[in-house]
């Protein structure tokens, strides 16, 4: 079927929509709306959206990514938290038949469910320009709840970006480079400037999109407990692996058991979490797994 252009990537264009609306900007909602027409191509062509993809896309503002997305793929869910922007969707969607608008917040959305009744349970596509300060529990909530995803590209701050993409030994790296790439392949697609936006935010921004993994090639025993070490061994990045480790309340492991765990890994007894790689850390789980 052919379905319209989208109108919106012009700036002169959002101008109008919100100037007829008197669409006031929620800070509370972190809303920055992209007018970079090149920007969203960019967007839909890194997510690879064809004609049988369902997207789910959280925090669609006045529709501008939504039109790009339901003009190219088969259908689009489009998760909006703010009411004040669902006369405002109802309005520059209304040329697209295969466009639902659901008015809720995202991390009280089944997903799963939503994966199920529109997709048949086959993996959907996500694709967001998300309030920075929501990104990591968004994505985090969609690797965990095990949601059919094929693969999430989203907007996010350069150096949350950096961060999920971030390998062993770099300053970067740390809790969310491990979770990120213990689900997904991470891979940033483009920089975009404040320019690209409306109202212009004031950092950096990047474009990532994360390939869920189909066949993992790590599993652990218990993906809580591999987890809650990483997050143990980072949070003082300063300290020896056996210090983090045994400190750790919830962990309840002596530094005996930490240093014999390393020794059998052939690692030293000083070495820092921040050296050790995603399959270190699942082999080091599994030992801690062994011995609690």
């Amino acid at each position: 079927m052919n379905r319209p252009e989208p109108t919106l990537g012009n700036p002169k264009n959002t101008i109008e929509i919100l100037q007829k609306y008197k669409f006031v900007f929620q800070k509370k909602f972190g809303q920055n709306f992209l007018i970079d027409e090149h920007v969203l191509e960019k967007i839909i062509s890194a997510a690879g959206i064809g004609p049988d993809d369902f997207v789910v896309e959280i925090g669609p503002g006045i529709g501008t990514m939504t039109q790009y997305l339901a003009h190219a793929a088969r259908g689009v869910a489009a998760v909006e938290i703010d009411k004040a922007l669902i006369p405002i969707l109802q309005d520059t969607l209304s040329a697209y038949d295969n466009v639902t608008v659901i008015n809720e917040d995202v991390l009280k959305v089944d997903l799963k469910e939503l994966a199920e009744k529109m997709n048949e349970g086959r993996p959907v596509k996500v694709v967001a320009n998300l309030p920075y300060y929501i990104t990591t529990p968004i994505i985090m909530g969609l690797f965990e709840s095990h949601v059919p995803v094929e693969s999430i590209t989203v907007m996010v701050q350069k150096e949350v970006a950096e961060r999920m993409q971030a390998g062993p030994g770099t300053k970067d790296y740390g809790a969310l480079s491990l979770a990120v790439q213990y689900y997904a392949e991470p891979y940033i697609v483009a920089n975009v400037p404040p320019n690209c936006f409306m109202p212009r935010p004031n950092v950096g921004s990047a474009v990532i999109r994360l390939q869920v993994h189909k066949n993992p090639d790590i599993r652990v025993k218990d993906e809580s407990l591999m987890f809650r070490i990483i997050r143990a061994s980072f949070n003082q990045r300063r300290k020896t692996l056996q210090n983090s480790l045994s400190h750790d309340p919830q962990l309840g492991i002596s530094k005996e058991v930490v240093a014999r765990i390393l020794e059998e890994m052939g690692l030293s007894a000083t070495i820092r979490g921040e050296a050790l790689s995603l399959q270190q850390f699942a082999q080091l789980s599994d030992l801690v797994f062994t011995y609690k």
